[in-house]
């Protein structure tokens, strides 16, 4: 293999040249391949698409976690269904008012091979005492658990093969239940200019699961296409708009040290291009 060629959508594609096969192997879900790239460097994929990569992902896990957990005044329990690399647990917690994190990730193989192949995706986070990590099906646990969570995140794949019920309307039911009260939901949502279609049913469930349904945005290079789209839904109106006063308070507080998220970013990420704005709408 010396190229490595992703289709997220027919009619365009994007490769990356395969200096070193690191990993070609089937776990009991999905495809998994990990390979070297002189830019990107190490890079994993499952079923075809590129899931994260050493060089930039930094930037989705900053933002699918810091975004709800700086929104929160005092996020003490924490649910990720998903995120199986352990980037986003690495980065919940960093935030030292969180007392436990609960990590449901449908594939043992994929924690696994990241603790192995990917040591500075999670640098520890799976050995942390505040962290449980649970091998399950999120959808069963969202509708089954007596608990509740400040944040859930959902760190899932796109909604195709086994993370495509995480883009359900039961599910979304199932996490809103799980929720405390204030507390907020936080999606990957794809990256809007090809996946609108992935959006739509999305906002559609959050607005009528939710008082407050919206979506914010980053721009990862390696999900290629525009922005990428984080859902978010919550009972609580005034998460979102919490004062970038409050927030530099917050993240001076709570000693963050980010590479890509900062307060300012955080409130301009809620502002949606006019095209997801209609798309959503429709």
């Amino acid at each position: 293999m010396d190229r490595f060629t992703e289709e997220l959508e027919p009619g365009y594609f994007q490769g990356f040249a395969v200096d070193r096969v690191i990993l070609d192997e089937k776990t009991d879900l999905q495809h998994l391949v990990i390979f070297e790239n002189r830019l990107f460097g190490r890079i994993m994929a499952l079923d075809g698409i590129i899931q994260t990569t050493e060089k930039d992902e930094f930037i989705y896990h900053e933002m699918i976690a810091h975004v709800p957990l700086m929104s929160h005044a005092a996020p003490r329990r924490v649910l990720i269904v998903g995120g199986g690399d352990g980037g986003t647990l690495r980065e919940v917690l960093r935030h030292p008012d969180v007392e436990h994190v609960v990590q449901v990730e449908i594939d043992a193989g994929v924690i696994d091979t990241c603790r192995r192949y990917f040591p500075n995706h999670s640098q520890g986070a799976f050995d942390n005492p505040r962290a449980e990590i649970i091998i399950d099906d999120g959808f069963d646990y969202v509708a089954t658990s007596d608990q509740r969570f400040d944040v859930i995140i959902t760190d899932s794949t796109d909604a195709v093969g086994p993370g495509a019920v995480l883009f359900s309307r039961d599910y979304y039911a199932g996490c809103r239940r799980c929720l405390a009260d204030g507390g907020v939901l936080v999606t990957q949502n794809g990256v809007a200019f090809l996946q609108m279609y992935e959006v739509r049913p999305s906002a559609q469930y959050f607005s009528e699961l939710f008082q407050d349904a919206h979506f914010y945005g980053a721009a990862v290079p390696t999900y290629v296409g525009g922005i990428m789209l984080f859902g978010w839904a919550t009972d609580d109106m005034a998460l979102r708009t919490v004062s970038i006063d409050t927030l530099r308070q917050r993240y001076s507080t709570r000693q963050l040290v980010t590479r890509y998220y900062t307060p300012d970013l955080h409130c301009g990420a809620f502002a949606l291009p006019q095209y997801v704005i209609d798309g959503i709408r429709h």
